[in-house]
Formats: structure tokens, sequence, C-alpha cells
């Protein structure tokens, strides 16, 4: 393989007192860096950061799987860039920087390829930390969740051989969950990882602050060929060829304490297409436990009871950005000690339903004109638009409440995991996939499936958004769910279902209910009239000009 040009070896580098260091592409830098520039050129707190180009990342590992000497060189110019700005050093024995090492492609794909936090802490730096900020709670999750990540994604070990080992210690100390442990458990819990990881990969876990960064980008570059990846692409007809830029990006950390948290935003319900912030927050979190779909989030305490200033400053930040793209927006972002960063914003995933209202809203507000409304509707079958709602919602057996994340009603088979939902999907059944959690690795299962449900997870979770964008209706975070997956069935508030038994899932009300239940299917006519209105203008106006031209010739 030749050697990468030198324009697109040198890194973007953004966020701090300096502009972006040179324009770049979508094509080039992936959507979530393109984005993260525009959010610094808006002024909206972003941690400084560096992204590596989809071409540079696609040429920069070698055909053995590791770090080229030109992705170690784009690696350390882009960490002195974060260094400069944040005055914190990679691996520094006083004030250490952490980074984020994430995805980015030049299309949306949320949650298919990897990310790694918490990368430079080690032996030496977890020290460091509990130094600089008198916080040794926050040094020892920070270790124990990277030597996690490490393992899982560099190493593709199985996260059930951490789960079981976190499960003792929960069980231990007391705790119900991982943010109830205390900085002595949890310091015993990162050594027990650090000889599991050993254990698992042959090799001690790197101390190198350097080589885990390495490492980390090569991982991010290889899940672009992941199967779950793979799946994506191939459920939405995204062609191979892009590849996945790697942005580098300090770390806020959500695991602060008490005052911190993390959180994912929709500016409007996409569902519905309501007119209203959808937000999901977890205090003493980082991103990850938000998305990833393992953590129950019905009974969070609301971000504004604790928050109010920084609620109302979500808010404004989210009419912001809604300007500035001329779309809704979801968006990621961190709370550290009262203190709110922005990590990402996208265009947001969301049912064809909220599609339809969200664009004539759009246009009825002045953000954006017909023909673009009409461009954001590309790609989506209004003609089969549609409100669902049960005929006869008094009669039905109810099981079990659940927060919902897509609206609708669906109907099917109980399937388990993935292959039972492609095996009675393929005998003409319809199929609702119940699962402990939400997991981009059931996207195969998600693809073919009426709805899901699950025991935890959000409403933002990674899994949950492309349900939602697949019109899929899903119900998360039941409580009174326990699948049994040995034994193909299910527990649902007492009432114990087999895989194969019919169900029904109310995505407008978070109902679950037994049997076949009648539906009736309404389709949004005064909403479908609009758009077609904006045609028509738009057709006159056309004619109009062509006949204007014709004339002049």
């Amino acid at each position: 393989m030749g050697a990468v040009p030198a324009t697109q070896r040198s890194p973007f580098l953004f966020g701090g007192k300096a502009a972006a260091s040179r324009p770049g592409s979508v094509d080039e830098m992936g959507f979530k860096a393109f984005n993260l520039v525009a959010m610094s050129g808006l002024g909206l707190p972003v941690p400084q950061g560096f992204v590596l180009t989809t071409g540079f990342a696609r040429q920069a590992v070698t055909a053995a799987g590791g770090a080229s000497a030109e992705l170690r060189d784009a690696l350390a110019e882009g960490i002195r860039h974060v260094e400069r700005e944040s005055g914190l050093g990679f691996g520094a024995r006083r004030r250490p920087l952490l980074v984020s090492v994430r995805s980015g492609a030049p299309v949306s794909m949320p949650g298919m390829m990897e990310t790694l936090l918490d990368v430079g802490v080690n032996d030496l730096t977890v020290d460091a930390i509990i130094r600089s900020t008198g916080n040794p709670r926050l040094a020892w999750d920070c270790y124990r969740r990277l030597v996690q990540g490490f393992a899982e994604v560099v190493h593709e070990c199985p996260a059930s051989a951490f789960a079981s080992r976190l499960d003792e210690c929960l069980r231990a100390c007391g705790a119900s969950s991982s943010r109830e442990i205390d900085f002595r458990s949890l310091a015993a819990l990162t050594r027990d990882y650090l000889a599991l990881f050993e254990e698992l990969t042959g090799t001690p876990f790197p101390q190198d602050p350097m080589l885990q960064l390495e490492q980390a980008a090569v991982a991010v570059v290889r899940s672009w060929q992941s199967e779950k990846a793979v799946s994506y692409r191939r459920a939405h007809h995204i062609g191979d060829s892009p590849g996945t830029a790697v942005t580098v990006q300090r770390m806020v950390f959500g695991n602060a304490g008490g005052m911190s948290g993390a959180g994912v935003a929709f500016s409007r319900d996409p569902s519905t297409g309501a007119s209203e912030l959808y937000l999901d927050f977890l205090f003493n979190a980082q991103g990850e436990d938000v998305v990833s779909g393992r953590h129950a989030l019905a009974d969070e305490v609301p971000l504004e009871k604790l928050l109010p200033d920084t609620r109302r400053e979500i808010e404004k930040i989210a009419a912001a950005l809604e300007g500035a793209f001329g779309d809704a927006q979801e968006f990621e972002f961190t709370v550290e000690d009262g203190k709110l960063f922005m990590l990402q914003t996208r265009v947001a995933k969301r049912t064809p339903l909220a599609a339809l209202r969200i664009a004539v809203d759009l246009v009825a507000a002045g953000l954006v004109s017909p023909a673009a409304a009409l461009a954001q509707l590309q790609g989506i079958d209004l003609a089969s638009v549609e409100e669902v709602s049960l005929a006869h919602p008094d009669e039905q057996a109810f099981l079990a409440s659940a927060t919902p994340a897509g609206i609708g009603i669906a109907v099917g088979r109980l399937v388990l995991d993935v292959a039972a939902a492609e095996r009675l999907a393929a005998a003409g059944d319809p199929v609702l996939l119940v699962r402990q959690e939400t997991a981009t690795a059931d996207i195969a299962g998600i693809a073919v499936s009426a709805g899901i449900l699950t025991a935890l997870g959000g409403r933002t979770s990674h899994a949950a958004v492309v349900a939602r964008q697949l019109g899929k209706v899903c119900l998360v975070g039941c409580r009174e769910l326990v699948p049994e997956l040995a034994q193909r069935r299910c527990r649902i508030a007492g009432h114990e279902l087999a895989e194969g038994d019919w169900l029904c899932l109310d995505g407008n009300h978070g109902r679950i209910l037994a049997g076949r239940p009648e539906v009736i299917r309404k389709r949004p006519d005064d909403l479908l009239q609009q758009v077609e209105n904006w045609r028509r203008r738009l057709a006159a106006g056309s004619e109009t000009t062509a006949t204007a031209v014709a004339r002049a010739a």
C-alpha cells in the first residue's frame, strides 16, 4: 500500500481557543467530527479534540491489524494539540489527560461501531487523578471501565466475563448498581478486572497511554466491518466504501459525583414529532451507560429537579441547534460538577409519522422552506404513514407497563433472540423481540421484528434509536419482565409466556397486552395535505419559470 498523502495525514484539530485547524468535509471528517466543529463555531461548550480522516484511517492500519508509523505520528500530533489547549498531560503524573476514541462515518450509524472511553488511565495516572481531583471513586471507576472496554473492543472478549465479576462485587458490597459501589470496592474490582484481562487475552493490560490510544484507534477503524455494522448498512442500503473517521476528544466526567451525569436529548419527540424536548439523563454516569441499553432509567431523578439551570441551558441549545442545522437534532452531552459539555449532535432518527409532523412544523415555524422539508422527507413512503390504535382498548388483558420508545401497536409471536426472530419471521408470522436489554448487536433481529420489548434501557439507547428509525414499536424498561432464555420463555408480572405465544405492544400508552387484539389504522390526512400543497406550489412555480425562460428565448 502506498504512502498516505501529507494532506490526509495531518489531523483536523478543534476546540480550545483556536478555531478548527482547517476546513473539512463530511466525507473526510465523518458527521460526528464535522458537527463537533460546527457546534464549537456556534460557541457551544465542546471539549478539545482531533479527528483522523476516513481516507487516512482506512490506510493507516496495517494488513496485520496494527498501527502504522503514520498513524502513530498523527495521533501524537493530535494529542499535543489537546494537551496545549487543555493544560493537561497525556500519561502525566500531575493533572493527567484522558481521552475518548470514537468512530465517525460520513453516514449516521448510531451505536454500530465502537467507542472507547477513559483512554490514558493506568497504574500511574489513577493515582494522579486522585491527587488532582480528590475523587478516588472517579479514578477507579474510569480505570475499571477502560479495562473492560479495552478487553471487549480491542480483544473482542465477551462482556459476560466482566459482568459476572461486577455482579459478585455488587452482592459483596450490597449495592444495586455500579453507581453505588464505594471507591475501595471499585479499586478491588479494577484489580480483579486486570487479572481477568490477562487471563482472557494472554497479555497484561497495556500501561503505555500511547499504546492504548493506538490500539483503540485501530479497533475503531476495524469496527466498520463488524457484523452489526454490516447488518445495519445492509438494512439501510448503505455502501461499504466510505469507512469511518476516528475522533479523539478530551474526556469530561459524568461519573464525577452527584452533580454530574450523562444524557441524550432530542429537540423534538422522535416518536410523535411533537415540539418538546425528549431527554434521558443518568446521574453519576458516563455516556455509554445511557446509550448502551444496559441500565434502568425509569426511576432516575429528573434532571430539572437537581440541576434546573442545566435543563434550561439544554433547552436553549436544542433551539440553537435546530436553527443552525435546519432540522430536529439528537445530541449527547455530559455534565461534570454542574458544567455542561456537548459531545455530539446529528439529525434525529425518527419514525415516519414524526418525520412528517416535524417537516410540517419546521415550515410553519419558518425554520426551513417547503423545498427543504420535502428533501427531508425523501426516502419516506408517505403513502404508508399511519396512526395505529387499539379497536377495543378496555377489553384487552393487561400484563404490565413500560416506557414507550417507539409509538404504534405491534402484535406478534414472542421471540427471545435474533435466531428465533429470523426463523419465525421467515415462516410468515410477525414477531416481537423480547430481551433483557437493548443492544445494537441485535440489529438483524430488530430489522425483522414488528416490535421490541426490554427489561432494561432507556428511550435514547442506540438500539431504541435504531428501532424507532425503522418504524418499530419499542417499549423499554419493563421492570416486571424476566426473560428466561435457556427455558425459551419469559415472565411478565407473574404471567408465564412461552416463545411463540402471541403478545401485543401498545407503544402509544406503554402497555403490554396478551393475545391478538384488533387494531385501527388511520391516515394523518391533514399533515399529508400540507405536503401535497407544497408540491403543487413548487410545481406551479417551476412551470411559471420555465414559461418565462421559453418566452425570453
